[in-house]
């Protein structure tokens, strides 16, 4: 989808953003952006937040209560040989 409008640059080059380019791209008061200047282009990008990205964003990988065992207890035994 492909969205233009027009906004002003304010005060202090605040910019404002139309209500309709807000919920075409998600971004919430607060939300971290990336701003990246091309030529002489503007691009503003939404940066997720971390926590709602784990629990929203695709799944890549997977894991289960046996190999988070298994792993714990490698690095105990590699714990306690180092300290030996």
């Amino acid at each position: 989808m492909v969205l233009t409008t027009e906004s002003r640059i304010g005060k202090k080059h605040t910019i404002y953003l139309p209500k309709a380019v807000v919920e075409a791209s998600g971004v919430e008061v607060g939300m971290d952006i990336l701003i990246t200047v091309e030529g002489d282009k503007i691009i503003i990008e939404p940066i997720p937040d971390p926590i709602s990205l784990a629990i929203h964003g695709k799944k890549f990988a997977s894991t289960n209560l046996e190999e988070i065992e298994e792993i714990s207890r490698e690095q105990q035994s590699e714990s306690t040989e180092n300290s030996s």
